[in-house]
């Protein structure tokens, strides 16, 4: 039986920038490098009998790519990925303050 962690390791290094974008591009000079949130998780295990399982997940928001022209480098932001990433946070800070100011009124 192969080595469960082994395999799942050899699969998630699929799961990252290149799988949402690809490779760094060089076009007319000017090389474009990819930025992405990957977030992988995985787990296996198996009982007294011999049996063993296991299983992961993995997702890669692609958050924009760094533009190098000469000695000029800057980042150019992917608008809806970010925007899915801010409105829950702003949201789930506001609750927060929220429920902190609250708390000291009382």
């Amino acid at each position: 039986m192969p080595n469960i962690a082994l395999e799942l390791g050899k699969q998630s290094a699929t799961a990252g920038v290149t799988a949402a974008y690809g490779e760094q591009q060089d076009v007319d000079g000017v090389r474009i490098i990819p930025v992405a949130a990957v977030c992988n998780g995985f787990g296996g295990g198996s009982d007294e009998a011999g049996n063993g399982g296991g299983g992961g997940g993995a997702w890669s928001l692609p958050l924009g790519a760094y533009i190098r022209r000469g000695d000029d480098l800057r980042f150019e932001p992917n608008i809806i990925p970010l925007l899915a990433v801010a409105i829950p946070f702003v949201w789930i800070v506001g609750r927060a303050i929220n429920r902190i100011i609250r708390t000291l009124k009382r």
